[in-house]
């Protein structure tokens, strides 16, 4: 399982259907979900809602969960710069960041699942 740092903290994110938690590290703001348990469309869904966080070269998206979500990627990732890299279990942990002048315009309103 992935371990949050120990000043993570829950928080509440609207539209969100699992937990999610900020913490902060070296003065970027990290929000944290996991959804490695989760069927489609909730991945979609609570990434959707977790980007709108996401407003700033501060702030950083990290989800977790049990492969790449290539509807996901395929709808939002010209707009956000994404990192991701294979767990030691096989799950995937995806960092998505602000991209000046692309982030804004992602449509983070539409979280159908078609991938």
């Amino acid at each position: 399982m992935e371990i949050l740092p120990p000043d993570a903290e829950k928080i509440e994110v609207p539209g969100a259907t699992v937990d999610f938690y900020k913490y902060t590290k070296d003065g970027i703001t990290y929000y944290q979900f996991d959804t490695s348990r989760c069927g489609p469309p909730e991945p979609m869904v609570n990434a959707m809602s977790g980007l709108k966080l996401i407003d700033g070269p501060d702030k950083k998206l990290v989800m977790i969960n049990h492969k790449k979500p290539m509807g996901l990627l395929d709808k939002i990732g010209q707009n956000f710069d994404i990192q991701d890299e294979t767990l030691e279990d096989g799950r995937v942990k995806l960092i998505f960041s602000y991209r000046e002048g692309a982030s804004e315009n992602a449509n983070l309103n539409d979280a159908a699942c078609h991938g």
